[in-house]
């Protein structure tokens, strides 16, 4: 493939992966209002659209055309620039995550993702674990104290249970051998005497997978760890003093970064793209995508059954069941793994 072609082919499936994601985001907000409405024996939306399929395009419009107000008592560069950041740091991450083989389109072969890179694991943590500055730095801008305490609880949060979430993960990497996300799923293809998947899951690595889930919740900061807006106690937290499409960049951050850790978690531990395959060829194209997307929505539904379910944390019981649970557990799975590798070389 020469420069033109790879740049070309590298352009299309940015805005495709773009596209797709922003449509997913508006989507997952529906889902949730719709699945959240059911568990409470409400209908959700029903009223733009059938079903009310055309209330994310409707709730677009309200943000889009709503009047932008700035209070005067704001910090004003970094006012404006925490929802940038918020929602940048949000969309970068898919960039280096796999949704599916390596496809061959006349004499074009091309990998499922935007760019192929040896530590993409690596880079989606790093650029997640930047997120929070858009939350942090929207708290103290607005010189508010409920914004200012919420910023606090989300800078505090991504320090507890981003230790935990990083260690549950080092088993996943010992199996593997590789930071790579396409060498992970290739390393989880196959089955176990004929009819288990090879799947981490079923690998040992089941409460990894746990915490992985959980601190998830939290580093997303949603319910039950949803501190940071805690709307009972702090009004709306970070993002009080925000309207208009500065309010709408904070929801399109937290649910992108949603869609990003359910693209991990069924990358990890869920074997990726890898399900059963049948049919003409381009069905047989077709259907690792599927499969992917399939168990990506999965842990979306997830995370709303959750979020109709469970109440919120006090401050305290999140604190301690970061430090106090989550951490010795990651470290005692760590340990556990690597010494099973150890034996089995």
């Amino acid at each position: 493939m020469n420069l033109t072609t790879f740049i070309i082919v590298s352009v299309i499936k940015t805005v495709i992966a773009l596209f797709v994601l922003l449509t997913a985001v508006a989507y997952s907000v529906w889902l949730e209002r719709k699945v959240v409405g059911h568990i409470q024996n409400r209908w959700g939306p029903t009223r733009v659209g059938p079903f009310g399929l055309l209330q994310p395009l409707a709730d677009g419009a309200k943000f889009l055309f709503k009047e932008d107000l700035i209070p005067p008592h704001v910090y004003k560069p970094l006012y404006i620039a925490a929802p940038m950041l918020a929602v940048m740091f949000a969309l970068t991450s898919i960039s280096v995550i796999p949704i599916g083989n390596v496809v061959t389109i006349g004499n074009i072969k091309t990998p499922l993702q935007i760019t192929d890179v040896n530590i993409g694991l690596l880079i989606v943590l790093g650029i997640t674990s930047l997120g929070v500055y858009g939350v942090a730095l929207a708290g103290w801008s607005s010189n508010s104290k409920y914004s200012l305490l919420g910023g606090l609880r989300a800078s505090a949060q991504m320090v507890s249970y981003e230790i935990s979430l990083g260690l549950s993960l080092v088993g996943v990497l010992i199996l593997a051998g590789s930071f790579s996300l396409r060498a992970i799923v290739d390393a989880q293809a196959g089955t176990f005497w004929g009819f288990i998947p090879r799947w981490n899951i079923f690998q040992g690595q089941i409460i990894a997978f746990f915490i992985y889930l959980t601190a998830a919740y939290a580093e997303t900061n949603r319910v039950p760890f949803d501190l940071p807006e805690a709307e009972t106690e702090l009004v709306a937290g970070y993002h009080t003093e925000y309207s208009a499409m500065k309010f709408a960049m904070f929801f399109m951050a937290e649910y992108a970064n949603m869609i990003t850790v359910a693209c991990l978690a069924s990358l990890l531990f869920l074997g990726g793209w890898h399900g059963p395959l049948f049919g003409p060829p381009l069905l047989q194209a077709i259907l690792p995508v599927f499969w992917f997307g399939l168990r990506v929505f999965m842990f979306l539904f997830i995370y709303i059954w959750v979020r109709g379910t469970l109440p919120r944390f006090r401050y305290d019981q999140l604190m301690a069941f970061g430090w106090k649970f989550l951490l010795p557990m990651a470290i005692a799975n760590l340990v556990i793994t690597a010494l099973i590798v150890a034996i089995r070389s």
